[in-house]
């Protein structure tokens, strides 16, 4: 039985490649005809017509390509999808001036001569043509990568069909693969399965930036709600593009099932805190304990929220650092959210003046220069207490508020200072410093 099931699948392998020799004779024939006619009289005539319309299309860029885009430059107050459009367009003069160019000739070879003599001009329009729109296309993916790989693909599959060698040439695919189980897999099913998936996941990061704009426009969505909404919608549609393409280029995933729980409970021991910090994310997300923009201090890190991400929270601090803290210790630390729920901070300052200066009019001096400094609120109290009489001096504690967090905190308390320092020099009010005083009695023997 061993022996009859090898010398099956051996017969399989052998005609399978006999089919794709075949497919590959049959692909090179073609091309061998179409080439063989390119030089009759007549085709070579259009060859080099071909040719000298694409000089020319190249003179016509030099020409009006600069003159284009001092034009552009001028048109300041155009909006940055049409300025686009024009750059797009100006990358491309040459290309469209000769589309432009070649199917003028078309039109006028076919109404002066015979179709036949301009048979393979028509095709080279017609090339020119689709591989100019397609470049138009392929500008709406934004990743670059797969913006090459659908266009080269969508450049090869046009190329073949409008020389009619796509039948030889996706024979000679489908012939290029080997069985695994009850599943064939040739090269034409891993083209269609690139081309597949890689236009719907286009189409899906096309979709979710167009929400994602909108979603972030809406005010009456809180920033935490917008970031937990985009998330959910990218991971939703990237999923779907995927399986989708998968199911129609024919693969069945019923099959990866129990491999795929399998390979969970393994992924599930080995990256606990990667999962923990997912699940984190989300309860940041839905509980609003923190959003985009809040000013925060963990431990020794003081700064405000860039970003929320699906593992980590990006802070930025005012010397321009960026750490980024993993979601758990958001949720198991002690974080300070210095506007939870309002933008209002209340910073103290810690001074004292000498006893013999007046408390009562220190104290009025100070409310006065801490309300003088710009981002000090006027609207709220601004207070000044006695908290002690020290060794040297009258100890106070100065109060007052702002709503601008993330402007800095040290900054603001340094104006303060200052203020404060201004308005004791001018109104004759000492900043003491500590005193020490040395009695020597006369019967006290000093050493030499």
């Amino acid at each position: 039985m061993a022996r009859n099931g090898q010398t099956t699948a051996s017969g399989q392998d052998t005609i399978q490649f006999d089919q794709f020799v075949n497919a590959g004779q049959s692909l090179l024939d073609q091309a061998e005809i179409f080439v063989t006619t390119m030089f009759r009289t007549w085709n070579f005539y259009q060859v080099a017509i071909a040719v000298a319309l694409f000089a020319i299309a190249h003179l016509l860029r030099m020409v009006f390509g600069p003159r284009i885009r001092n034009w552009m430059a001028t048109r300041e107050n155009w909006p940055k999808w049409r300025m686009r459009i024009l750059a797009v367009v100006h990358r491309r003069l040459r290309a469209i001036f000769y589309v432009s160019l070649i199917w003028i000739t078309v039109w006028v070879m076919r109404e002066v001569t015979w179709p036949s003599r301009s048979y393979l001009l028509a095709i080279i329009a017609t090339l020119a043509l689709a591989w100019l729109l397609i470049v138009f296309v392929t500008r709406l993916i934004k990743s670059q990568f797969l913006r090459k790989v659908v266009r080269y693909a969508a450049w090869t599959y046009v190329t073949l069909q409008v020389l009619g060698l796509l039948d030889a040439a996706t024979s000679s695919l489908d012939s290029a693969g080997f069985n695994i189980g009850g599943f064939r897999l040739s090269a034409l099913l891993v083209v269609q399965a690139c081309v597949i998936i890689g236009v719907l996941m286009a189409s899906a990061r096309f979709v979710t930036t167009t929400t994602t704009s909108r979603i972030r426009a809406n005010e009456d969505i809180s920033p935490s709600m917008q970031v937990l909404i985009v998330k959910a919608l990218q991971i939703g549609l990237y999923g779907a593009a995927f399986f989708v393409g998968v199911k129609t280029i024919g693969i069945d995933l019923t099959g990866l099932a129990v491999l795929s729980g399998a390979i969970g409970v393994g992924l599930g021991f080995g990256l606990q805190k990667v999962v923990s910090n997912l699940v984190s994310g989300v309860i940041i997300l839905l509980d609003k304990s923190i959003k985009p923009g809040d000013v925060i201090s963990l431990g020794s890190t003081f700064g405000w929220i860039n970003s929320l991400g699906a593992r980590y929270v990006s802070v930025v601090t005012r010397d321009g650092k960026e750490y980024l803290i993993p979601n758990e210790d958001l949720i198991t630390g002690q974080v300070v959210n210095w506007s939870h729920s309002n933008d209002f901070v209340r910073l103290d300052i810690n001074f004292g003046t000498a006893y013999g200066d007046n408390p009562h009019d220190v104290r009025k001096l100070a409310i006065t220069a801490a309300q003088s400094v710009d981002r000090v609120l006027t609207t709220r109290p601004t207070v000044c207490h006695i908290v002690g009489f020290g060794d040297s001096s009258v100890n106070y504690i100065l109060r007052f508020w702002i709503s601008d967090p993330t402007g800095g905190l040290t900054n603001i308390r340094g104006n303060v200072f200052l203020a404060l320092w201004d308005s004791f020099a001018a109104n004759g009010i000492s900043i003491p410093f500590p005193q020490r005083e040395i009695k020597v009695h006369k019967n006290d023997q000093l050493p030499d």
